[in-house]
């Protein structure tokens, strides 16, 4: 990914106290917070939809935009993710690292 959605080298998820933390560039908190509001307004056009008894098929429209909005954000948050903590880690010699990344992806991917 690229432009606004790419995130900066120097982020990384460190040891907080009550577990680990990311910590993201204010530019992709922006972004982030945005698209996330944008699908929150999704989510209510599509609960306004339910209850005005809109065609199904429209519904269902409205509910796969909404989902492949939260895909985005995921994918976000996956590369930061790859490209920064993940490296930072297998660098460091963790490697229990790609075990949790895999897990993670395993929950991306179920429908």
């Amino acid at each position: 990914m690229n432009g606004q959605n790419s995130v900066n080298e120097d982020e990384c998820c460190t040891p907080s106290s009550h577990g680990r933390k990311s910590h993201h560039s204010d530019s992709v908190k922006k972004n982030l917070t945005t698209r996330l509001n944008r699908i929150e307004g999704q989510i209510r056009g599509i609960k306004g939809l339910i209850e005005k008894d809109t065609y199904c098929d429209d519904v269902i429209t409205q509910i796969a935009a909404t989902q492949s909005a939260m895909n985005s954000v995921a994918k976000i948050l996956l590369e930061g993710h790859l490209r920064n903590c993940v490296v930072e880690r297998l660098n460091d010699g963790d490697t229990a690292v790609i075990d949790e990344v895999l897990v993670t992806i395993q929950k991306l991917m179920k429908k």
